[in-house]
């Protein structure tokens, strides 16, 4: 009889303890707080957001359902999203998900400037793709890499259609990592010869901004198939 007391209330105090420390999406846990982490996303608009180079209130982009969501059916403007502030030594994770044959991206130190027309003229990619997109199999388009520059580090697959993958961007001193679903899939530093080279040999290296920066925007991409986010978070480093 005591034995099974014990085990009700073992198991009372862990359901007790994997409750508090839970949070509905779109929001901050105690620890969290204490760690220094912001929302980046509310869940309820695109408050701390706007289009890159507009001032446009209408967009694709919408919020439902706690989820930012880029309507592909939409005729509202298209056009990448981008933060309102700039970031520099940070680290950002995200939850997202893609449409059947899906294509996105997260843009990091993006320069908003009108000389720039594109987010990607100026910010490296980290890559979002479905499985079922033609380009699944390259290696240089998978995701989690530094998109068109390095394969995945380590080999990882994205969760079913329908469950939210977990990406984490750290950025430090100009060093950036990548990680998907918790495991890591890019590390480059912006500042070193080895990236310029990289660049220099790439389709980019006809954006004299693209890949120069160390702070910026955050941009989250539009494309032709449907894209949702949510748990966007970022503490300063």
């Amino acid at each position: 009889m005591k034995i099974i007391n014990y085990i009700t209330l073992f198991l009372v105090a862990l359901n007790c303890s994997c409750t508090s420390q839970s949070t509905e999406p779109n929001t901050l846990s105690e620890k969290e707080k204490n760690d220094g982490w912001d929302l980046l996303f509310n869940g309820k608009d695109l408050s701390g957001w706007h289009l890159y180079n507009s001032d446009a209130n209408k967009s694709a982009w919408v919020v439902s359902k706690g989820k930012l969501y880029c309507d592909p059916n939409s005729d509202e403007n298209r056009c990448d999203l981008v933060s309102n502030e700039e970031y520099e030594n940070y680290e950002l994770k995200f939850e997202w998900q893609l449409e059947k044959e899906g294509n996105s991206g997260i843009f990091i130190n993006v320069k908003e400037d009108t000389a720039i027309a594109q987010t990607y003229f100026s910010g490296p990619e980290y890559q979002l793709l479905e499985d079922s997109h033609m380009d699944f199999n390259l290696p240089l388009k998978k995701s989690g890499c530094l998109y068109n520059f390095t394969p995945q580090l380590n080999a990882v697959r994205t969760k079913m259609r329908g469950e939210w993958n977990e990406s984490r961007i750290i950025q430090k001193d100009g060093v950036i990592e990548f990680y998907l679903n918790g495991h890591q899939t890019a590390k480059m530093d912006l500042k070193s010869s080895a990236w310029k080279d990289l660049v220099s040999k790439s389709n980019f290296k006809q954006y004299p901004d693209f890949g120069k920066y160390t702070k910026g925007h955050i941009a989250l991409q539009d494309w032709s198939r449907g894209v949702s986010f949510r748990n966007i978070k970022i503490r300063k480093l």
